[in-house]
């Protein structure tokens, strides 16, 4: 199993997505003699998964069914063990498109956190680029270096557990693009210009604020990057949903207005009340948003290698 190349079949040591619905799903690691407990009754991964196709359809022990579905990085960040405040594929894919990323690329990143835009990048560069990612905290480098294993892609990544401001990335002149998400990136802008090629590399940095905004864009100046400018990813859905209204009662149309005379003496014309419509409803499909949605995340700000 990788994340990077699909496998027909589920084997012993693979990470899955079991998926209850749209809503409810959560990854498990399948293993030789293990249940997995669900709101529809047990899984069992020697006689229910090993050996199974992804995508199929699981009987749980009380009837009810699931689907194993084939590990993406989309799905893992629905999914993943939160261990910091994780990207979404809003900000993901912006991110990806405007660092102009390719299969081949090389991109270094800070810090790794739960792994959630890693991945995304690690799929995007494969099967030639590279990702080299820096975590200031061990114990979160330590179980990315371990998720990475399980989720074939390790060598496609290197996981570097150091502080970037003062440390740097430990490569030089090579990466394609560089990306952070750090509490002060202004002071990691020196390390990422040397870490990127020597021309038209492509930087991007996250942050919750604008003041620090601010800041790394005074010191993306200082640096000499170009093209620099700041956006914000919002993203808005509707639900698409069956409504009933009533149709209004606006009187019976004249059949042909030509036949009557408004100044006519005719008595039948004069005073006659409209009938009425016989009320009923109609049902139409409408575009609802949601009452609650997810509104700020954060800036990105991206720049060029002068």
């Amino acid at each position: 199993m990788s994340f990077v190349e699909y496998g027909d079949t589920i084997k012993d040591g693979d990470t899955a997505i079991v998926f209850l619905g749209h809503e409810s799903m959560f990854p498990v690691k399948v293993q030789h003699g293990t249940v997995t407990q669900t709101k529809y009754g047990v899984i069992r991964h020697s006689t229910d998964l090993i050996g199974k196709k992804y995508g199929s359809k699981v009987t749980c022990s009380k009837g009810g069914w699931v689907f194993i579905l084939h590990p993406t990085p989309e799905l893992w960040t629905m999914n993943l063990p939160h261990r910091t405040q994780i990207l979404y594929s809003t900000d993901i894919s912006i991110i990806t498109m405007m660092l102009e990323l390719k299969p081949g690329s090389i991109v270094c990143e800070s810090g790794t956190g739960s792994g959630s835009l890693s991945h995304a990048l690690i799929r995007t560069v494969a099967p030639m680029g590279h990702l080299y990612t820096v975590e200031f905290h061990q114990q979160r480098a330590e179980k990315a270096r371990e998720e990475f294993r399980e989720h074939g892609v390790e060598h496609l990544v290197t996981v570097t557990n150091q502080d970037v401001c003062k440390n740097g990335f430990g490569v030089s002149n090579i990466a394609d693009a560089v990306f952070l998400d750090i509490p002060s990136p202004w002071e990691a802008i020196g390390h990422a210009k040397s870490a990127l090629k020597a021309e038209g590399g492509r930087i991007c940095s996250f942050s919750p604020c604008i003041e620090q905004v601010q800041r790394t864009c005074l010191a993306m100046e200082e640096h000499g990057f170009t093209e620099i400018n700041t956006l914000e990813i919002l993203l808005r859905v509707y639900n698409v949903r069956t409504i009933s209204l009533q149709i209004p009662d606006l009187g019976k149309a004249s059949e042909d207005n030509s036949s009557i005379g408004f100044g006519s003496s005719n008595p039948s014309n004069q005073g006659s009340p409209c009938s009425n419509l016989q009320q009923g409803t109609v049902q139409f499909k409408s575009g609802v948003p949601l009452r609650e949605m997810v509104g700020h995340t954060g800036y990105l700000t991206f720049a060029t290698k002068s």
